[in-house]
C-alpha cells in the first residue's frame, strides 16, 4: 500500500521521527550529536521553525515542532540531507543514512501537546542513556535540560512549552518536572507515535463504546487528534494542493533560474550543463546549487541534473563553501 501524502501547513504542529537505515546508528559520538544538534537548532532558527520538544538517540531521533512558512518537508530536508553528507565525510562511508522517508505525524495540541513533550523527553531514560530523572535534567542530546534550565540553547521555544504549566517560570518548572516524573511508570507508548482512529480515541475499546453508540469519527494514520481535527486538515491539505508545486513546475522553475542567471552571467547554458569546469561556469554552477537546493527545495540528485554534474560533486561543493544544505 502506498504512503500517503504528507500533510503541512505552515504553523501545523508535527511529531516527527527520524529512524536509521536498517535500524543502524546516526550518531556515533559527542561530535556527531553536536552536528546534528546544532544544525536542527540553526535551520529552525533560519526556517522559523518552532521546537518545542526533541531527544536525540542513537539510531533515532524524536522532534515535536511547528512548520514555518516554508513547511516541514524543506526543512527536513536540508537538516536530514546536510548531516548526512557531513556523517558521511567524517566517517568514511558512503550511502543513506537515514530510512528513505522519515515519519511525521499531525497532531492536535490541546489534547496531545503535553504529553508529547513528556514522552519524547523521557526517551533518554527508557533507553538507559541516563538512569535517573536528575540525570535527564542536565543531559545535553534532549531539550528536557533545556526546559528545566540546566542546559542553554537559544533555539528552542522553552517559553512556549513552559507557559503550558504555569504562569511563572519557577511554578512551570517545578509543574513540569512533576508531570514527567508522573509519566516514568507509563513505559513505552505507542499511541503516541502514530496516527488513526484507534491511537486517537485511545484503544479499541474506546473505538468499539462509540460505535456501539452509533457514533462515528473519522481518522487518518497520518494525524494525532479528534475527528473534527482530523476533518479540517484534510481539508486544508486538498485546498493548498493547487498552491503546491508539481515536480514538473518545480524542474520548469528551476530551468527559468538557469536560464536568467546564465544570460545575466553571460555564460552559456550548453557549457553549463556539459561539466564544464572553467572558472567563470564553476563559480556559476555554485550559486545556483545553492539557490536551487536552498531556495527551490530541489533535491541534490535532481539539483546536479539541472547543472550537468554528478550529485557527489554538488555535496561536495556545499561542503567547501560550509552552504546549508
Amino acid at each position: 500500500m502506498s504512503r500517503g501524502a504528507r500533510l503541512d501547513a505552515p504553523g501545523t504542529l508535527h511529531h516527527v521521527i527520524i529512524r536509521g537505515i536498517e535500524r543502524k546508528r546516526i550518531v556515533t559520538d559527542d561530535t556527531d550529536r553536536n552536528d546534528f544538534v546544532t544544525r536542527m537548532g540553526d535551520l529552525a532558527v533560519e526556517a522559523d521553525t518552532a521546537i518545542y520538544a526533541w531527544a536525540l538517540l542513537e539510531n533515532h531521533a524524536h522532534i515535536l515542532l511547528r512548520s514555518g512558512p516554508f513547511g516541514l518537508p524543506a526543512y527536513m530536508r536540508r537538516l536530514l540531507t546536510g548531516y548526512a553528507i557531513s556523517f558521511n565525510l567524517r566517517h568514511r562511508r558512503h550511502g543513506h543514512l537515514f530510512q528513505n522517508r522519515y515519519k511525521s505525524i499531525v497532531c492536535e495540541a490541546d489534547p496531545y501537546f503535553r504529553e508529547l513533550v513528556r514522552y519524547i523527553h523521557l526517551n533518554p531514560l527508557r533507553a538507559g542513556r541516563v538512569d535517573s530523572i536528575s540525570e535527564l535534567d542536565r543531559y545535553p542530546w534532549c531539550g528536557h535540560g533545556v526546559l528545566m534550565g540546566e542546559v542553554k540553547n537559544g533555539w528552542q521555544d522553552h517559553d512556549y512549552v513552559l507557559r503550558w504549566f504555569g504562569h511563572k517560570v519557577g511554578e512551570a518548572r517545578r509543574n513540569y518536572r512533576r508531570y514527567v516524573l508522573e509519566g516514568v511508570a507509563q513505559g513505552r507508548r505507542p499511541d503516541l507515535v502514530g496516527g488513526g482512529l484507534v491511537r486517537s480515541q485511545g484503544g479499541w475499546s474506546a473505538v468499539k463504546a462509540m460505535r456501539r453508540l452509533g457514533m462515528m469519527e473519522k481518522g487518518d494514520e497520518r494525524i494525532l487528534g479528534g475527528g473534527e481535527f482530523v476533518q479540517s486538515m484534510i481539508q486544508q491539505a486538498n485546498e493548498n494542493v493547487s498552491h503546491q508545486f508539481s515536480t514538473d513546475e518545480q524542474r520548469d522553475r528551476a530551468f527559468q533560474l538557469i536560464q536568467t542567471i546564465c544570460k545575466r552571467e553571460r555564460v552559456s547554458m550548453m557549457a553549463l550543463r556539459s561539466g564544464s569546469r572553467t572558472r567563470e561556469v564553476s563559480r556559476v554552477r555554485s550559486y545556483l546549487s545553492g539557490k536551487l537546493v536552498n531556495e527551490f527545495g530541489l533535491s541534490l540528485a535532481e539539483t546536479a541534473r539541472q547543472l550537468g554534474v554528478t550529485t557527489s560533486a554538488i555535496a561536495n561543493a556545499h561542503r567547501r563553501k560550509k552552504i546549508k544544505v
